[in-house]
């Protein structure tokens, strides 16, 4: 039979007040308690721990030797559980999100500094990466969770609506298109466009859309990345339609972008997280800080909202 927890603590308490009265006050525990755990602890060991007498006891040599062990359980233990209690309020642990990399440059970055500043011993990974990428990190447990647009329904994840962002037409700085305050997707579409790749979201979304305006805009070109396709468009190559959380990441260049309308597009993102599984403590608390601050509305990039219903 195995010396328990509670016998070491109540010999340690013992040993270290050379006395049973003074630790059985620390402990909150009766005397009686107090002697029987430690002569249980006597009884597993084999040995004698203590002389005791009227007043006060002594430790044997086999005592010195227990104590020294017993302490480091004891201490090992309270720290352990100390450790637990902050990860299970979301004090310290790791939070793992899948998002888009618009969102992880443009989005998140002031939200994790906030949630730094009120744990700042929790740590933040971000995956980065195109629509079903992302969600496949959280199907798999990768992630946490994702901030990321609305792909096809799945019965295995949930998701709750965060923000949207406006399309905005982005165009060459010389472009004739640049003088008006808005441009059609038709406009966009007699145009030599320039797309983002077939598998990202952003061009699912200019493909439905120049469907929906009875346009064809088969791409001039088109490239996996959105400030490549930023730097084409400040070259003077073509024209392209990008969500307003994309613009800061075209990259410097003879860029402007315009009000896009006929129809007006906007992206939705929402918070996916697996469903029927409950997340990390500290990812909980990431997510409350991304509710606190849609609900109290604070500042997001220009043609951006929160979803507030």
């Amino acid at each position: 039979m195995d010396a328990s927890l509670r016998q070491l603590a109540a010999y340690v308490a013992v040993a270290r007040a050379a006395g049973f009265t003074a630790a059985a006050a620390q402990m909150r525990v009766s005397q009686s308690t107090l002697s029987r755990a430690v002569s249980d602890l006597e009884r597993v060991l084999g040995v004698q721990l203590l002389e005791r007498d009227t007043r006060n006891v002594q430790l044997t040599a086999a005592g010195q030797e227990t104590l020294r062990v017993a302490e480091q359980i004891v201490e090992a233990h309270r720290s352990g559980m100390k450790q637990l209690r902050r990860y299970l309020l979301g004090e310290s642990g790791i939070v793992a999100m899948a998002t888009l990399p618009s969102v992880a440059a443009v989005l998140l970055p002031r939200m994790i500094s906030t949630f730094r500043g009120r744990r700042p011993d929790v740590s933040v990974r971000i995956m980065d990466g195109l629509e079903q990428a992302v969600l496949g990190k959280v199907l798999n447990g990768d992630a946490d969770f994702a901030v990321t647009t609305v792909g096809a329904a799945s019965d295995r994840l949930e998701h709750r609506p965060l923000i949207r962002d406006r399309f905005r037409a982005v165009l060459p700085e010389s472009h004739p298109l640049a003088d008006r305050e808005e441009v059609t997707w038709q406009d966009l579409a007699a145009e030599p466009f320039l797309a983002v790749g077939p598998e990202s979201s952003v061009r699912r979304l200019t493909d439905a859309a120049f469907e929906q305006a009875g346009a064809v805009a088969p791409p001039a070109a088109e490239a996996g990345n959105v400030a490549t396709v930023g730097g084409l468009v400040a070259a003077g190559l073509g024209v392209s339609a990008m969500p307003a959380l994309v613009l800061p990441l075209l990259g410097p260049g003879h860029v402007v972008h315009r009000e896009l309308v006929a129809p007006v597009v906007e992206r939705r993102l929402d918070i996916v997280v697996r469903a029927r599984r409950a997340l990390p403590p500290a990812a909980t608390a990431f997510l409350d800080l991304l509710q606190e601050a849609r609900a109290e509305g604070r500042e997001v990039p220009a043609g951006a909202a929160w979803i507030t219903h």
